[in-house]
């Protein structure tokens, strides 16, 4: 073992090194195209096609022009593969009967069979040994549906025999019960939880877990395991800790160190770090920290940290007590386009030039019918916090614990790029169109048919919204909006939870933004429409889209913000004649956000839209959105599909509505900033900032979006 120096503990920076494949494809491709010219044209053709001049009279022959340099065969490495699953819960849950198996009805496969199938049958050419699930297993503990989806694409790794590990995430244990919490992230650990009672335990139980030739064993527990891999002469340890391990459990993974003295290991758990509001620089939290003091800085053998949980991904070095780098990576992509859209990690240990490479991509896109592709179904990300390459001197770093570690002979050409190979030849996909900031406030699509569009800037910059404060109506029909009468507990100090601000989305064309700062349920500063308003009576029969752009406070917690209102209307649901759907006291339009950070988009309505037979209510549900960062909601009812589709930044969510056309309005004001019943009650004030609303009594295609340009 190596002697400890003083402790560091120090954030270093990434220690990424560009990837070179890029020149490389375009030499390649310009190397190509000149040999397929130089045979077939003359010494004039040829000057002309490199820009010389095509003038016979100006060219001088060369003498024995040398024969081009044949392109260098690849030279054979040492190296492995590791994949990773990250999240996987919405994959579990909309595949099941239950939610009308959404994947296979629009696509007829399903993206977690086809990423554990797509694995076992590259395996060999990859040579993957062993393959790590992050957790979020399933979306809903309670579901047993989706559980068995889980259960039959992992037994696909069993088949085959490509031996896994795999740990439970928030959304995977009780004591945080997903779907159902209402107070942040659970506080129990694996020590507070009843152990016959969580269906983890059940469904991925240790009799399951021996099965792997790799399994070590797990704790007490139950909940956390250690694998044991072979690759290229050495073995590797992967250390996984489902979420929030006790301190117990932490004890049992020292041990589980200290009895391996001699192998480089890989910690796998649920959360670690997580990635800053500009989507590509790592971040740390507290449960990381936590984990770090106790286990990862004072343990050399960890060279390495997987872990999910946060929405895309990051990658942070540290140095540990031993003055040596542990490369910590986020890999998540559940909030991407379908659930995921199947997207997963690979990487290559390359032991030759020392070297781990990262990719990014999905084989279920490769899957889709073509038909079916848009620009969100990128088969492989590019971006460099996706694919990167981290240096590593293996032997130097794993000199204090295995300095017999070798490097095995080189035998194969690298597995990056047979992996790009497998997933991107031949395949077609969609261009990604680039954004466009707006040139001016008024650089977006008019749509005459527009019923209100609100603007929310026009004051000075962290001044307090006024009272009665009008915020006008941008599509000319003078459906305007009024700050409302501060009314509720404190109602005296509220003129400044309403704020001008210069904040905007970056696709928006509007100048600022107002941030509400209703810090709990009892704060209400609002914005109404007239009572009188025309918009108040619209019914909406020929579909709609309603617009926004929102960001939600960085203070933002379930305990004290949950269900908080967007924009809702005036009334009960129960007091009309014909509501049959319970939750009487519901108002008959709400745009919240839920106790799990998602933007709900709940109305009611009718089947035809036309105020006759029962009244429903109609739901769509986003997954769970970022805190502080902007984003644009369109809602889009489209009557002849009779189909709502809520889309987030452009991507349409999972879980949208059928059956419903226009809206159940009774001559009702709409409110923006908080809830609004029918006896003037208040409920669920908005603590975050508003851009723009529009609501448009059409459905809109993305090229009429605010986010498009004039």
């Amino acid at each position: 073992m190596s002697k400890k120096p003083a402790s560091t503990s120090v954030v270093s920076a990434e220690n990424i090194i560009p990837d070179v494949r890029d020149i490389a494809n375009q030499s390649r491709r310009s190397f190509v195209r000149m040999s397929v010219l130089l045979p077939t044209l003359g010494a004039t053709s040829i000057l002309a096609a490199c820009g010389g001049s095509s003038d016979s009279a100006s060219v001088t022959p060369v003498a024995n022009t040398p024969a081009p340099t044949p392109p260098v065969a690849p030279k054979p490495v040492s190296s492995f593969g590791l994949a990773v699953l990250p999240d996987t819960q919405f994959y579990s849950r909309y595949a099941t009967a239950e939610t009308g198996n959404q994947f296979k009805k629009l696509y007829g496969s399903e993206p977690f069979m086809a990423q554990t199938q797509w694995l076992a049958d590259n395996a060999k050419a990859l040579k993957i040994p062993f393959v790590i699930h992050v957790g979020d297993i399933v979306d809903q503990v309670d579901k047993p549906q989706q559980w068995a989806i889980a259960d039959t694409a992992m037994k696909v790794l069993e088949k085959n025999r490509l031996p896994y590990s795999v740990i439970a995430g928030n959304h995977d244990v009780r004591d945080d019960i997903g779907y159902e919490e209402s107070a942040g992230n659970g506080a129990g650990t694996d020590a507070t939880r009843d152990l016959a009672d969580e269906p983890y335990l059940k469904w991925f139980d240790t009799k399951r877990a021996k099965q792997q030739a790799t399994f070590g064993g797990r704790d007490p527990s139950g909940f956390h395991e250690y694998h044991i891999f072979e690759a290229e002469g050495q073995r590797f340890l992967v250390l996984g800790l489902s979420w929030r391990v006790s301190d117990n459990g932490i004890a049992w993974a020292r041990d589980v160190l200290q009895s391996h003295p001699t192998l480089p290991a890989i910690l796998v758990n649920h959360q670690l770090i997580a990635i800053a509001n500009d989507a590509v620089s790592p971040q740390e939290v507290d449960y990381g920290l936590m984990l770090w003091e106790k286990l990862i800085k004072s343990n050399d053998q960890i060279f390495m940290t997987v872990n999910g949980h946060h929405h895309g991904s990051a990658h942070l070095t540290k140095i540990n007590e031993f003055g040596n780098p542990v490369e910590e990576m986020v890999v998540d992509y559940q909030m991407a386009y379908q659930g995921g859209n199947g997207l997963m990690r690979y990487y290559e240990f390359d032991f030759t030039n020392n070297e781990i490479k990262a990719l990014s991509f999905s084989p279920w896109v490769r899957q889709k019918p073509a038909e079916t592709l848009n620009s969100f179904d990128q088969a492989m990300l590019t971006e460099a916090n996706h694919q990167f390459t981290i240096k590593v001197d293996f032997a130097k770093r794993f000199s204090g614990f295995a300095p017999k570690f070798k490097t095995a002979e080189a035998t194969n050409t690298s597995l990056t790029a047979i992996a790009t190979s497998l997933i991107m030849d031949g395949f077609k996909g969609i261009p990604v169109a680039p954004e466009v900031p707006a040139k001016n406030a008024e650089d977006y699509p008019k749509v005459a048919e527009t019923l209100a569009h609100w603007r929310f800037f026009g004051g000075t910059v962290g001044s307090a919204v006024a009272d009665g404060t009008v915020i006008n109506d941008a599509s000319g029909r003078n459906n305007a909006l009024k700050r409302g009468a501060l009314i509720g507990n404190g109602s005296a100090g509220q003129l400044a939870d309403m704020k001008w601000s210069d904040d905007r989305h970056r696709l928006s064309s509007a100048p600022g933004s107002v941030q509400f700062l209703n810090t709990d349920g009892a704060r209400f500063s609002y914005f109404m429409t007239d009572v009188a308003a025309a918009i108040n009576k619209e019914t909406f029969r020929d579909g709609y889209t309603v617009e926004m752009f929102i960001k939600l406070d960085k203070s933002w917690t379930a305990a004290r913000n949950q269900w908080m209102n967007i924009m809702t209307r005036g009334g009960r649901r129960g007091d009309f004649p014909a509501w049959e759907g319970g939750w009487e006291v519901s108002p008959p339009v709400q745009c919240a956000i839920s106790n799990l950070k998602e933007v709900q988009w709940e109305i009611t309505t009718t089947e035809k839209g036309d105020g006759a037979g029962p009244m429903f209510a109609s739901t769509n549900w986003s997954g769970e959105i970022l805190l502080d960062a902007w984003m644009h909601v369109a809602i889009v009812n489209d009557p002849a599909a009779k189909q709502t589709t809520m889309y987030i930044e452009g991507a349409p969510v999972l879980r949208n509505a059928v059956d419903a056309v226009g809206l159940a309005t009774f001559d009702l004001p709409w409110a923006v900033g908080a809830g609004l019943g029918n006896d003037g009650n208040l409920s669920g004030g908005f603590l975050g900032a508003m851009g723009e609303i529009r609501i448009t009594p059409k459905p809109l295609p993305p090229a009429k979006w605010l986010t498009a340009r004039a």
